[in-house]
This record gives C-alpha cells, structure tokens and sequence, in this order.
C-alpha cells in the first residue's frame, strides 16, 4: 500500500510495508512539517483577482505555517486555501494594499482587510468548504493588553484615562446625546442656573413649567411690544414653508414657491411679471387685456370641404360631383377610385400665430356603395413665400390610420387624427399647398371612397395675429 497524503497537514502516511529502511527520515520529515504547521511563514499574493494557497504533501509549505503572512498583491483577490479537504487553522496577516477574500469551497468565506490580522479556519468540507473568522465575537475575559484598537475599521484614538471618564456614568444614549452641537459658552449655560419653571426670571433662560406654561406681563421683540394675542399667534403652528395648510398663516418656500392653494379671491388687480398655470384655467367672467378679448393660444382647426379642392392634373381623383340625396343636404364631393392612387389639391393660408409647427388631420368621408372596407387618407404639404419659386417639392405623405365603413351607403365616416404632419419650408405669410391622397396600399375598401372635406389642426403661439 502506497503512502498517502490525506491528513490536515498533508503529511506522508506511510502505507504498509513501504518505505523499509527510510522510516526514520520519513517520521523526522513529517516532525519537521508539525513543527512548521506552529510556525511563521509568508506568501506572496499574484497581483490578480484570485490567487490559491496550496499546502504541498509532505514537503516544507510556507502555506502550512500558523501564522502566514500575505505580501505583494495590489489589488482585491479571493484567495483559495487548498486543497479543500484541509481543516486547519491560520493566523492571517494582510501585509497588501487590498482586501484579501479567504475561500475554500462554495461555503462562507472571510474578507482580510489591508493592515489587519484575523484568525482563520476551514473545514475541510471539500466543493462545499466553509471559511470561519474565529474571532467574530470573540469574548475576552481578564485583563487585554493592546497596544492599538479599532472599532468598525475606525482606529481608537482614545487612552485609556480618557475613556475612564466615562466610569459611572448613568447617562443614556439620548441624554448624551442633547450635547451634540453644543457651542454655549459657560457663561451661556450659566443662564440656566438660577431659572424657575414657568416664571420668567431676569436675565436668566426661560423654562416651561410641567404644564407648559411661561408667565409674563408683556413679550418684546427688538424693543417693540407683541400685541397679538394667543390664538393669533397659534396661526403659525404647524406651518410649513411653501405649502397651505388650512386656518394657518401662509410662508413662501426659499424660492418664494407656494404649493396646495385652492381658491383665492382678488378683490383688485393681480400684478405678476408672469403667470403660469400649468393645469386648467377656469374663468367665470371674460378673460380681456384692457377690455379686448384675450385670444388663448394653443391647438386651432381649419375646414377644407372637397369643393375648394381640385384634381392633380397627374393621377388626380374625379371632378368635383354634386350629389342629391333623397333627404337632407346635397353633397360637394371628390371620389377617389380604388385601384390606385389618386390626388387632389386645395391651399390655404395659416393665420400669423401659426408655431409654424407640424400639423395633424381628420378626412370627412362616405362611401356610395355597402362594402365595409377601409379607406386611408395621406397628406403632404409645403409653404411657399414671397419670391420663392411655386415649383418647390410637397413634404413627407403621412397615411392617417385607416378606417372601416359601416356598410351603409352615403354614412358619414370620420377618420381618427393622423400623425404629425411636416409642412416643407413651414412658415407664416406664406401660401401653404397641400396634397390630400387616398393610400389604395394602406386600405381595402372596394368602392369609390367620397372625399367631404379635410380638417386641419395646427398650433398657434401668440394670442392674435398682430
């Protein structure tokens, strides 16, 4: 039987029958590494992520030794301790720069950090090995000599006669505590001295007595007399800069903000350089700018029917048909076939509070048959200004989503809001031409689709057109 290396200290076990004439040298090599496993030692730390320790069998092994000291490194590595069936405890001096992590299998390991000593063991468990800090509450009883101490990582600075200070002290934490940021003088505290609770006392600090209470003929502020009685001055309890609070007097936050108001009623004129509301506003009486009606800007409409449009010359739409209906109105309207694109053109001219900004459209249409297809509608566009040539390219066709008829001949059918629409060279004083197209791509409807009119929407920026 071959010797082995299966012992804690990976010494040579000498199998059966070997080694003859060699015991002696054998046994003085293993006494040898017993004594090295109680001795100091070093390694040197790869300057990696992770390094591994290995107690070498039955050979000398700084990794055996007691107390193993770790150099070089440079940066965090976890250092493996093999092989993982040693159980073995080390006293573990981290002379790097960097957190060492102490691992031998799958199990908990122990974080050295740089400059520290920790004892150390492991259980030898194998892929699921477990590294124990043996001092992790640690309870010394007697007398401890040492020489520095730290708590948490901090280093203690305190001698010992400095923290005898705090023998018998019955203090608690809070007590303590009520000294944090003390800057009074002794005289300053000496205005304590002397007081009498609830009486107001010359000279001396006032404290409220068990109910709460201070008594005084009169309260100055700067020389000048408070008037103001109790409930007056209880207005100010609770209040929170920046914000109403109901039956509370009312403070403006450090960037003169004031947050939760609801009503405010303005007996005269409301004087502001600005004024920003970011919700609804609601006016009961008309919002005017020295009598004139004040005009809101925001999101405006313009009605194009279909008889202020033409076919394009090129793949244009039928001409214009007046339809007689058995009741109601006649209609004005411009019918685009389903086998292929087809174009009419109208013009119109934006008013000067135009953001000059994308727009948006809805088509107004029916359908003279009963197919329950769906029809899309595109639109480009583009401004033309003074001495600019009229032979100038339309925008991007946006294609509306498109929408099923109902079935039922000559149904009105409004088409949902398209996506923002960009006018080419999009400006005011300008004559702005679109091109309104049926998209026979984008929808299945079989039928002629009748094209009643077009409704823009667009943003104005200004309160008029001055």
């Amino acid at each position: 039987m071959a010797s082995t290396y299966v012992n804690d200290l990976r010494l040579e076990e000498i199998g059966t029958g070997e080694a003859s004439g060699t015991w002696g040298t054998k046994t003085n090599a293993n006494l040898e590494l017993i004594g090295e496993a109680f001795s100091y030692g070093s390694e040197a730390i790869a300057n990696a992520s992770t390094h591994t320790i290995t107690i070498a069998d039955g050979t000398s092994d700084q990794a055996r030794s007691f107390y193993l000291k770790c150099t070089g490194g440079g940066q965090a590595c976890t250092v493996t301790l093999a092989p993982n069936t040693v159980s073995k405890v080390w006293m573990i001096e981290n002379a790097t720069s960097a957190t060492l992590t102490f691992s031998q299998g799958s199990g908990a390991n122990v974080a050295v950090a740089a400059g520290e000593v920790k004892m150390i063991a492991t259980d030898g468990g194998g892929s699921d090995a477990i590294v124990y800090d043996l001092l992790t509450d640690a309870n010394l009883a007697g007398t401890t000599a040492i020489a520095a101490l730290k708590l948490a990582g901090t280093t203690v600075t305190s001698t010992g006669a400095e923290l005898n200070i705090l023998d018998g002290v019955t203090a608690s934490a809070a007590e303590i505590n009520i000294l944090t940021g003390v800057t009074s003088t002794a005289a300053e505290l000496n205005l304590v001295d002397g007081s009498s609770a609830g009486t107001i006392v010359n000279s001396k600090a006032v404290v409220y007595s068990s109910g709460g209470q201070v008594n005084g003929t009169t309260l100055a502020i700067a020389g000048t007399a408070i008037s103001a009685d109790a409930a007056e001055i209880n207005v100010l309890d609770g209040v929170t800069a920046g914000t109403v609070i109901a039956s509370k007097a009312l403070v403006a936050d450090a960037n003169i903000d004031i947050t939760g108001g609801r009503n405010i009623t303005i007996s005269g004129e409301l004087d502001a350089a600005t004024l920003d509301i970011s919700g609804a506003g609601d006016v009961a009486g008309a919002l005017t700018n020295n009598s004139a009606a004040v005009k809101v800007a925001g999101v405006e409409t313009i009605y194009v029917p279909a008889g202020a449009m033409a076919p394009n010359t090129t793949n244009g739409c039928s001409g214009l048909d007046q339809v007689e209906l058995s009741n109601g109105p006649e209609l004005r309207v411009l019918d685009f076939d389903a086998s292929s694109d087809e174009n009419a053109q109208f013009t119109v001219c934006f008013p000067k509070s135009w953001n000059e900004g994308t727009i948006t459209f809805q088509a107004f249409w029916t359908v003279t048959g009963t197919d329950d297809g769906t029809v899309a509608w595109g639109l480009s566009g583009v401004s033309i200004a003074d001495d600019v040539s009229i032979n100038t390219a339309f925008g991007t066709n946006v294609v509306a989503t498109a929408k099923a008829f109902s079935g039922t001949s000559n149904d009105m059918t409004v088409s949902a809001v398209s996506g923002a629409v960009t006018v080419a060279s999009a400006a005011v004083d300008t004559q702005t031409y679109f091109q309104i197209m049926r998209d026979v791509s984008a929808d299945d409807q079989t039928g002629d689709a009748r094209l009643l009119g077009i409704k823009l929407f667009y943003t104005t920026d200004a309160k008029n057109d001055a």
